[in-house]
């Protein structure tokens, strides 16, 4: 049971939260219904409409991904890196 604050704020179950899927930020639509007001949360993004076109989105992401991973410049070789983790010992001994 929520009750409603000075504000006229009301504050939504966890549970009801849960089974429709809203969370922090999401829009809700109150709309009233004869004696009752109905509370349904607001989509942007329309519903995927079969699994071929949530297929067809994953795979654009998947290419997306690993673009950026060919794009990264990788320095894990201490050649390319310049120094070497004996170095880093040596130094910090240096420093004492």
């Amino acid at each position: 049971m929520s009750k409603v604050t000075s504000k006229l704020q009301v504050t939504l179950p966890k549970a009801l939260a849960d089974q429709y899927g809203i969370a922090p930020g999401d829009q809700i639509e109150w709309v009233a219904s004869g004696e009752a007001i109905k509370v349904r949360p607001l989509r942007n993004a329309p519903p995927m409409s079969n699994s071929q076109s949530r297929l067809r989105l994953f795979d654009r992401a998947t290419m997306r991904q690993n673009q950026r991973q060919k794009d990264r410049k990788l320095t894990r070789s201490p050649a390319l890196r310049g120094w070497k983790r004996q170095d880093l010992y040596q130094d910090g001994r240096r420093s004492r």
